[in-house]
């Protein structure tokens, strides 16, 4: 029998990811990929996969699948409790499982987003170099749907034990580190200092392709208008609105808006797992 997963609920928002379609901003093709990189490295270093294998990436309420046949998986990032036919499993460690058995991760008890990797990787066609969905573009495999049938590759290496599982715990306030960009001189002194000492709360409108947020609003020296102009992976850009937001994955690859200050990729697999009234502030 083929090797695959069966979607059986997707929960509120389930695509496929890998670490990104890379090198086609220049053609308007956004990065994509997971939002919280070191969590699906470790998910498919714990089944044996390559870093770049494609994984799964739940938001918020989890997934519920069934597998066609024996195989590993495993679930870190957001925690979320694991249950395979009703009987809970470890969170963060790799997990054998039946042929006809049923896979539960349940809602994120911490965190946002949690990543599920199965031996082999999900082997969907690979469009641009990648089988990341491009929630903005549209790229790559649609989001999971119910009686979705995702083909898993053949089973890979041995996985690479670990001592103590690596399970991040979620911090409902981060400090983001900034670095000034191409367009803070279009604001006030008084507006960049706001912007490194004020406390900003995750907007409900937050996605893949930006983390809003609401607080102390940047004034601008001037009302010109920018021109449309390349916009990179955390990009801090301030629209209308005054208030601040970061570019994350599927952001677009040109934007009309001044970007003030670019967020350090090392802080960027934060911003994946904050919720909706979460607390950020910026170190520029």
């Amino acid at each position: 029998m083929s090797r695959a997963l069966v979607v059986l609920d997707p929960g509120p928002l389930t695509t496929v990811q890998d670490l990104g379609r890379r090198g086609w901003a220049h053609l308007g093709v956004p990065r994509s990929g997971v939002l919280d990189a070191p969590a699906a490295r470790y998910a498919n270093r714990l089944v044996g996969n390559p870093d770049d294998a494609a994984v799964l990436e739940t938001t918020l309420g989890g997934v519920d699948l069934e597998v066609t046949a024996a195989m590993s998986l495993a679930v870190t990032g957001a925690h979320a409790v694991v249950c395979v036919d009703g009987r809970e499993r470890a969170f963060g460690e790799p997990v054998t499982v039946r042929a006809g058995q049923r896979v539960v991760v349940g809602p994120a008890r911490s965190g946002l987003r949690s990543y599920v990797a199965v031996a082999g990787g999900v082997d969907v066609p690979a469009v641009l170099g990648s089988r990341s969905t491009d929630t903005l573009s549209g790229l790559g495999p649609r989001p999971l749907a119910a009686g979705s049938r995702l083909p898993v590759g053949p089973r890979p290496g041995e996985p690479q034990g670990v001592d103590v599982p690596a399970v991040r715990r979620h911090d409902p306030a981060v400090l983001l580190r900034l670095t000034a960009g191409p367009r803070h001189d279009w604001y006030t002194d008084d507006a960049l200092a706001t912007l490194g000492g004020a406390a900003y709360t995750v907007s409900a409108d937050s996605n893949r392709i930006g983390l809003r947020l609401h607080g102390a609003r940047l004034a601008r020296r001037s009302g010109d208008e920018l021109p449309s102009e390349g916009i990179v992976l955390g990009a801090v850009q301030v629209p209308a609105s005054g208030e601040p937001l970061v570019f994350l994955n599927d952001h677009p690859t040109t934007g009309g808006y001044p970007v003030v200050g670019v967020v350090a990729p090392e802080d960027l697999p934060l911003c994946a797992q904050l919720r909706p009234g979460d607390e950020v502030r910026f170190r520029v």
